[in-house]
């Protein structure tokens, strides 16, 4: 009886297999790059022609303007509370996740994933109808004096809905990977909880991290939906930089606009790069460790 081999028998059997021709890779690569060209430069070149449509002068003039400066000071201000509070919460999250089985685990995990389910401008109405003049909680925050809506505590506490996902997001699968042997081998070794999170839990998911804290600034500066509904859109007050901008645009001050427009694409681009730099880095620590 005859064997029948249905296995290539050398290398030049399998290249036929494995192998594209060069003109499906060439429009492959070509359909990629005119994707990229049409839907990521094309309109980066726009946005910063735009902004310098009238001039250098006219362009710094409307990013120094008061409106716009405060626009950027309350851009800042609002990313400045979110990212270092969801960077503790997606820590502890994240931890408890993957370190520790517990009732509710599975619920937790649901309640991160919400704000991906949830419009933002649903989640800036829900802040309404808590904090709102008929509000579910206005006769405490009336009591206490305190302003919610259409001030700084509203804008970041919908940024932080918007934004408490992304540092959880990345370390809970960092650390499901890595384990628990070196945390189970330091807790016999007589050390603490909080000195093994310091010194071996987070330098080990230290790169996941930065890279989580990155997407959630980005975030947090771009966010529109959420904010607009909770802002009021007050001139020079309660106006992030993207409220600010869609009223430049209204007003048909187009160059205006642009020029701060620029400024969140310009966060964009650093964004993209620092996000390379980090998925570099982390390839290469991944590769380091096996």
């Amino acid at each position: 009886m005859t064997s029948l081999n249905i296995f290539p028998q050398s290398p030049a059997d399998i290249r036929p297999v494995l192998t594209d021709p060069p003109w499906a890779r060439t429009l492959l690569t070509g359909m990629a790059l005119a994707f990229l060209g049409l839907f990521l430069f094309l309109p980066l070149v726009a946005v910063f022609g735009e902004a310098l449509a009238k001039g250098l002068g006219a362009y710094v003039s409307a990013i120094v303007e008061p409106d716009a400066l405060a626009a950027v000071r309350l851009t800042l201000l609002a990313a400045a509370i979110a990212v270092p509070l969801n960077l503790v919460f997606g820590v502890a999250a994240a931890w408890a996740i993957a370190k520790f089985r517990f009732p509710g685990r599975g619920l937790l995990i649901s309640l991160i994933e919400l704000p991906f389910s949830v419009s933002p401008v649903i989640s800036g109405l829900i802040y309404v109808l808590m904090f709102g003049a008929q509000g579910w909680l206005a006769p405490v925050t009336q009591s206490l004096g305190l302003q919610i809506l259409f001030a700084v505590p509203g804008i970041v506490l919908a940024t932080l809905f918007v934004t408490f996902p992304f540092v959880a997001r990345e370390l809970i699968p960092l650390m499901e990977e890595q384990g628990t042997d070196e945390e189970q081998a330091a807790m016999m070794l007589g050390a603490s909880g909080w000195r093994i999170l310091f010194w071996i839990t987070l330098p080990n998911v230290r790169w996941g991290l930065l890279y989580g804290v990155l997407l959630c600034n980005a975030r947090a500066m771009g966010e529109f939906g959420a904010v607009s509904v909770v802002s009021g859109h007050i001139r020079g007050l309660t106006n992030t930089m993207p409220l600010h901008v869609e009223i430049l645009y209204n007003e048909y001050n187009f160059a205006a606009a642009f020029a701060v427009a620029s400024l969140l694409a310009g966060l964009a681009l650093v964004t993209l790069a620092a996000k390379s730099a980090l998925e570099w880095r982390m390839g290469c620590h991944g590769a380091s460790t096996h």
